[in-house]
């Protein structure tokens, strides 16, 4: 789905901050995790899990290298810093996908790349090191809805206040959403 800039602005000014809710008039609409697992075609897997942060985590260059199956000089040696996070560049994990023998390295690749380019993207051809913490837990069979979800409302509320910028969730998904209601 294309994002028409225009519709999606004048969508983002119906956004209540504070209900944390689009209201049109006396009406109020929210996407809620059952609506965007349709949307998305998720299965119903550990819909009483979500993801959430551990206490102790890896580093994002541990991360890549687990996920990745490279060495710890090759992904070290691509990580770059951008503003305050550090990142991976979707070339390097192109390359991967296209070279790799391993195939569900390929496939994990390939979905990380999905979830940092098209769902979260923040810098564009870049895959942020926050969304590894969200791949890890998929392969838990957790669902990764409601911090898609909860990403779009910070998003959206970061959005309006500032009353310009960038919106750094899934605006396909969102549209999607609104299209659904109307």
């Amino acid at each position: 789905m294309k994002v028409d800039k225009r519709l999606f602005r004048d969508l983002a000014q119906f956004w209540n901050t504070a209900y944390s809710c689009f209201t049109f008039g006396k009406v109020d609409l929210v996407p809620t995790v059952e609506e965007y697992m349709a949307l998305l075609r998720c299965l119903k897997i550990q819909v009483d899990r979500s993801h959430s942060r551990a206490v102790s985590v890896l580093t994002f260059l541990k991360k890549l290298m687990n996920i990745t199956g490279m060495s710890e000089q090759w992904v070290a040696a691509r990580i770059k810093q951008k503003g305050d996070s550090k990142c991976i560049s979707w070339k390097n994990l192109k390359d991967i996908i296209l070279a790799h023998p391993d195939a569900k390295k390929k496939v994990d690749v390939f979905t990380l790349s999905i979830y940092g380019l098209v769902v979260f993207p923040k810098d564009l051809g870049h895959v942020d090191e926050v969304f590894s913490d969200l791949f890890d837990h998929l392969d838990k069979r957790v669902t990764p809805v409601p911090a898609i979800l909860a990403e779009t409302f910070r998003s959206l509320n970061s959005y309006r206040r500032a009353g310009e910028g960038r919106f750094i969730g899934c605006a396909q998904l969102l549209l999607a959403w609104f299209h659904s209601h109307f």
